[in-house]
């Protein structure tokens, strides 16, 4: 079976006009029921699966008989999951399994939940098979807490995925299960805790199940000993230092290994000695500072030490620690890095405290502001603040994170930030329209693509950048309504361009009557 990468490269010039048109905003629903009925599958996949559905037209997708075209509506990632779940029973496996993986959405991008009876259904109906290609992301967050002590014996089974943040009284309610499978799923996390079964399950050969069991996994000191005496692998060793089972012995020991590495691993752990901390102050290694200088309990001298630490990358971690004041900052020469990467963080489960996003957003640390300017919560006064902030990662990430960042600030992120995330700006709900005609002759292809979003731009304008350099700057401006319709038709004979002609939203209504007729063929009127 042919993937949709397939099937679009296979498409010929005719298919991806009628491709054009299903993308076509302006057009009613009769041309997207024919195209629908009589399309061939290129356009039919981009109709069903790149843009929201009119009603009418949902209900003729549902009713479709390719399963094909069925299954690229149930990963449509722009239209209501409530409408997706439509197809919750469809009778072909094919359209089931899409279903259940959902829509194809690019990082950091997450697809809709679906409606929580829907996905108990799911898992409560559909073979294993199918379930395999289970998106985690469509499930809410309601339901992923409630699944531990759902009514649905399944739905528990799935519960106990999330062992390790299960209260002791739901951890002893699972094992005492009257679901055969819920009670066998908890008695194998429960395991996990037993050294004596992790020893005599460890793989031993180095291997994915060999690493988890090492990281994460209750360790007996037979498998200890064994480690460190006779790694399989050179990495094991850091594996162990990050085990939250390790025994306080060997804590010390590895905080004196002679490989940086391992130290800086045990720098991290929470339960570090007093002696163990104060070594790592003084390890020869920078890495190992600035690892030993995240942890809040250093006390007044380690902090000190650190402060004027040789090292600049030390100087600067310790400069974050929540024990300092802003006087204390000040005093640290410490220098932030040039290139960062300012991008999308996802909504914390549980928020941050209030009080610590503001004393960070009013902190003269750019580093801390950058930490509250990625609150998605963070109240309209520090928004306004952040949003004139002398640091470009301030604003760009408040940009990137905040729901209400306004349209000036996005503009300027996206003419001053150029590393990845940076075409996401454009796509925030208030990046603004308006005068942006003024970029059609920028320097920077991707600015100069946005005079192509501005309803204002001119006509003459647009005629030229459909000629750019550039294929991105091109495409905009052949979906530009003010294009000049001789233009447009004369776009719709451009093998790169026919695409973006078709879905152009003022196509004369003639031409898209032709291209129906005609099966996407194009011959221009004479003129």
């Amino acid at each position: 079976m042919r993937t949709p990468e397939q099937i679009w490269s296979d498409a010929d010039l005719p298919a991806r006009r009628l491709a054009g048109l299903a993308l076509n905003s302006s057009v009613p629903d009769e041309v997207l029921l024919r195209l629908l009925s009589e399309a061939p599958l290129a356009a039919r996949m981009v109709l069903c699966r790149d843009r929201d559905l009119p009603d009418a037209v949902v209900d003729a997708v549902v009713e479709h008989p390719d399963p094909r075209t069925r299954s690229f509506f149930a990963c449509n990632p722009h239209v209501d999951p409530a409408r997706r779940v439509r197809l919750l029973d469809d009778p072909e496996w094919l359209v089931r399994v899409n279903l259940a993986a959902g829509p194809r959405v690019e990082f950091p991008d997450r697809p809709e939940p679906l409606p929580d009876e829907a996905v108990v259904h799911m898992i409560s109906t559909y073979d294993n098979e199918s379930l395999g290609a289970f998106s985690h992301q469509q499930v809410s967050t309601g339901l992923r807490r409630a699944m531990p002590t759902h009514p649905v014996a399944k739905v528990r089974r799935w519960g106990v995925n999330s062992w390790s943040s299960l209260s002791a009284d739901v951890r002893a309610a699972l094992l005492a299960d009257p679901d055969d499978g819920v009670r066998e799923s908890a008695r194998h996390h429960l395991l996990s805790q037993d050294p004596a079964w992790v020893e005599s399950e460890l793989p031993d050969r180095p291997c994915h199940g060999r690493t988890h069991m090492l990281l994460y996994y209750a360790l007996s000191r037979a498998v200890v000993d064994d480690v460190l005496t006779r790694p399989l692998d050179e990495g094991d060793k850091e594996l162990l230092a990050a085990n939250p089972t390790l025994p306080p012995d060997v804590v010390v020991l590895l905080a004196a290994d002679p490989v940086p590495r391992v130290r800086a691993v045990i720098a991290r752990r929470a339960d570090l000695g007093a002696d163990q901390r104060r070594a790592l102050v003084a390890d020869p290694d920078p890495e190992v500072r600035a690892e030993v200088a995240h942890h809040a309990d250093l006390g007044p001298a380690e902090r000190r030490a650190l402060m004027v630490d040789p090292h600049p990358d030390v100087r600067l971690a310790v400069s974050l620690h929540p024990a300092l004041s802003e006087e204390e900052r000040a005093r640290i020469d410490y220098r932030v890095p040039g290139e960062h990467r300012f991008e999308h963080s996802f909504v914390l489960e549980v928020p941050r405290d209030p009080e610590a996003v503001r004393r960070d957003a009013l902190s003269r640390h750019p580093l801390l502001r950058r930490r509250a300017a990625e609150d998605h919560r963070l109240p309209p006064d520090l928004v306004a603040r952040l949003a004139s902030d002398d640091d470009l990662g301030v604003r760009v990430l408040l940009a990137q994170n905040h729901p209400d960042a306004p349209a000036a600030l996005l503009l300027r992120s996206f003419l001053e930030y150029t590393g990845p995330e940076r075409d996401r700006l454009a796509t925030r709900p208030n990046f603004p329209t308006e005068g942006l005609a003024a970029f059609a002759d920028h320097r920077d292809p991707e600015v100069r693509a946005l005079a192509a979003r501005d309803p204002e731009t001119g006509p003459a304008v647009l005629e030229r950048l459909t000629r750019d350099p550039q294929p991105a700057v091109r495409a905009a401006a052949t979906r530009h309504p003010k294009l000049p319709q001789p233009r447009l038709a004369a776009l719709l004979d451009d093998e790169e361009l026919a695409h973006a002609a078709a879905a152009n939203p003022a196509l004369d209504a003639d031409v898209i009557g032709r291209l129906l007729d005609a099966g996407g063929r194009w011959t221009r009127p004479p003129a």
